[in-house]
């Protein structure tokens, strides 16, 4: 079952669609679920709502497995390439100048983004939903993959399971190396990261792609007792791939 409502972003004064989609067995229970925060609402849940016509099928998925958790999909900025601003944790404006030729988009807003998340809408969704407030994870593809890792970093005791899909490292790579170097990740129960081989956006080719996750995961395994990281063959950066690996990335988080 799909809920929704708009919430403001604080940080921002910018509105947004927040959609909730609850257990199967939610209203005839009374049972306190797990939550996972993930970013790109709309592209989540319903073909139809998707930007690309693809969703990841969350909810048929959901619905078809014995998995019962509560999934909070926050929705991206749909004002211009307003996304690379919010979910970049880090500023990089060369980066965002040759990605977009908009001197306004630097990126750096995504600390902001994420501390509204866990001081103002996680409390929220904990007092409308019967939520197991212990048991949170976060997840994203691209974009979505580095603010979920800095969330992770940030708060290991709130965000215990992270889930980073063809993940745009290198648009801070630096800093979320030396982020994740700098962490006690001891509250990190599971983590889970995959590329695919053919993934690209703009000049920035599948090697660097490969590379970026790679030098990530290095560092994770370190730190972090239950780290997971697939290369999929052939895979592209789009829905249709996501949805694909639901399973792997799902069944790991919550084995």
């Amino acid at each position: 079952m799909l809920e929704y409502f708009t919430v403001t972003i604080t940080p921002f004064q910018s509105q947004r669609r927040v959609s909730v989609l609850l257990p199967k067995n939610y209203h005839t229970s009374e049972k306190r679920y797990p939550v996972l925060y993930m970013h790109d609402g709309q592209n989540l849940f319903l073909d139809e709502e998707a930007s690309f016509g693809v969703s990841w099928g969350l909810k048929d998925y959901l619905e078809e497995s014995d998995l019962e958790i509560i999934v909070v999909g926050i929705d991206y900025n749909h004002e211009g390439y307003e996304r690379f601003n919010e979910y970049a944790p880090w500023k990089n404006e060369e980066l965002g100048m040759r990605l977009f030729n908009d001197e306004n988009l630097t990126g750096g807003k995504g600390k902001k983004y994420i501390e509204y998340v866990t001081h103002e809408l996680k409390p929220m969704i904990d007092e409308k939903y019967r939520t197991n407030p212990d048991d949170t994870a976060m997840a994203g593809s691209s974009m979505g993959g580095l603010i979920s890792t800095y969330a992770g970093c940030k708060y290991p005791q709130i965000y215990k399971k992270i889930g980073s899909l063809s993940s745009a490292y290198w648009i801070n790579q630096a800093e979320i190396e030396a982020y994740i170097k700098e962490s006690d990740l001891s509250g990190l129960e599971r983590f889970y990261l995959d590329i695919g081989t053919k993934e690209d956006t703009s000049f920035i080719n599948h090697q660097i792609y490969i590379d970026s996750s790679q030098a990530v995961y290095e560092l994770l395994k370190e730190k972090v007792e239950y780290v997971r990281f697939d290369v999929i063959e052939d895979a592209i950066h789009n829905e249709a791939a996501w949805r694909a690996r639901l399973p792997e990335f799902l069944g790991y988080l919550y084995k």
